[in-house]
Order: structure tokens, then sequence, then C-alpha cells
């Protein structure tokens, strides 16, 4: 028997959730363009936990995050919001990197896996 996968807030490119079985995969996450990066850092969370309720998930399943920052210069800022983000105990996998984003005002951009409650 296949386990199915379903997708949601799917268009002709990609879908913000995928879930297969009790893993859901929410596609990369940013924030308002030109922000602070301790800004769209918190619109990305705030996003992904929007996704990961409607998902039947909450911070507490988190799995595994990879974090793409613009700058690496930006590390401890967007810790800052990060570290208070996380539930004490609950921290998933991470990496983190640089990259060159979307477009030059987009800052940083998290990626989620978690499980489903």
């Amino acid at each position: 028997m296949t386990t199915p996968i379903s997708r949601s807030h799917t268009n002709a490119r990609m879908s913000q959730i995928v879930t297969h079985g009790d893993t859901i995969y929410l596609a990369g996450q940013v924030g308002t363009p030109g922000e602070s990066v301790a800004q769209q850092t918190r619109d990305c969370l705030a996003s992904i936990e929007r996704l990961l309720a409607e998902a039947g998930s909450d911070l507490s399943h988190m799995l595994q995050a990879t974090i793409w920052l613009a700058d690496m210069a930006d590390f401890d800022e967007m810790n800052a919001v990060w570290d208070a983000w996380v539930p004490e105990g609950q921290a998933p996998t991470r990496a983190c990197g640089e990259a060159r984003l979307a477009t030059p005002d987009y800052k940083v951009e998290i990626i989620l896996t978690a499980a489903r409650k």
C-alpha cells in the first residue's frame, strides 16, 4: 500500500506544504522584503507556525530546519530571534548557510520539516 502524498497551497512551481505519512515538509519561508534581518526572521517563523498548525503539527514536532542568510554577518541577529522562538528542549536539527536569495531584498529563508502531532 502506497502512503498518500498531500499538497497544499500549490501553484505551477511549488507547494507550501507537502505531507507524506506523518512527515510535513514546508517550502522555504521568507519575510517582508526590505525589512531587517530580525523582522524577516520573525515573519518566516510566523509563517512556519501557521503552516504547521494547518498541517496538524506544532513547534514541539519540528525535525529539521535549513536556514539561508544572504549574509552570514547577520547570523547573530537571526539567532537572537530564532533562540527566543524555539521551545526549550525542542530544537530541531539545523543547518545555516549563506546563499543568494530570490531577490536582494530577502535576507533570510527558512525551510522546515516536522512530524504530525
